[in-house]
């Protein structure tokens, strides 16, 4: 039984004190090359559907002022959707559920839109503190709110997923380390079930990515 539950997360192979966990984060580079080297596949096909699908969505959220986000939002699905997907193979380390990197994604993308927007945008950045229709004795109170819940998006954005990765993480470990202890006949009802559960890590591993991606859209489409 392990000391600590959340170990799992945690760094642990070193190369002259140096971690290498953390290159688990360069693997889906590894798989990118073959696309542009080898003949057609089923697999370069679908994938390339699917990024040229998420561009023109992408595309149409953004409107045609923004030539080049969506490239850039394209590729962090890209990039996150990897790592979610190899995290759920046996002894790699899983670097979308630390904090570390999630909030490395989210927290410079906010600030960058932050300062592009006060400085070229600057009434439309004081007219998304203040909602159309507020009465004028709740004005303050909505500056506030709408003040805090913009401060706190490149948060929400990275525990978010960090969050996701982990329950699932935890849930599969804790059903694994029953196993030993079990019956036969359990034994395959335990199995069945980290199958069923793999499928839908994998599900939240594809709709995360997803979500993190399309929200850093909408906030982009905020500052027009």
């Amino acid at each position: 039984m392990m000391a600590n539950l959340f170990s799992i997360f945690e760094p642990s192979s070193s190369i002259f004190s140096i971690s290498t966990n953390w290159l688990s984060t360069l693997l889906g580079l590894t798989l990118l090359p073959l696309i542009y080297w080898t003949s057609p596949s089923r697999w370069s096909l679908l994938w390339s559907k699917i990024i040229h699908t998420l561009y023109n969505e992408f595309k149409t959220l953004l409107n045609s002022s923004h030539i080049g986000a969506p490239i850039l939002f394209t590729s962090v699905f890209s990039l996150i959707i990897f790592n979610n997907c190899l995290g759920l193979l046996p002894y790699v380390f899983t670097s979308s559920s630390h904090l570390v990197m999630t909030l490395s994604l989210s927290l410079p993308l906010w600030m960058t839109l932050m300062i592009f927007g006060w400085m070229t945008h600057t009434k439309h950045m004081f007219a998304h503190l203040v909602p159309q229709g507020t009465p004028p004795m709740l004005m303050p109170f909505m500056v506030l709110i709408e003040t805090i819940s913009n401060i706190i998006r490149p948060g929400t954005l990275a525990v978010r997923l960090a969050a996701n990765m982990i329950a699932g993480h935890l849930l599969l470990t804790l059903l694994g380390n029953t196993g030993p202890s079990l019956s036969l006949s359990i034994l395959f009802i335990l199995i069945a079930s980290q199958i069923l559960l793999l499928i839908l890590e994998s599900a939240v591993a594809i709709i995360q990515s997803y979500v993190f991606a399309i929200l850093s859209t909408l906030y982009t489409s905020e500052i027009n």
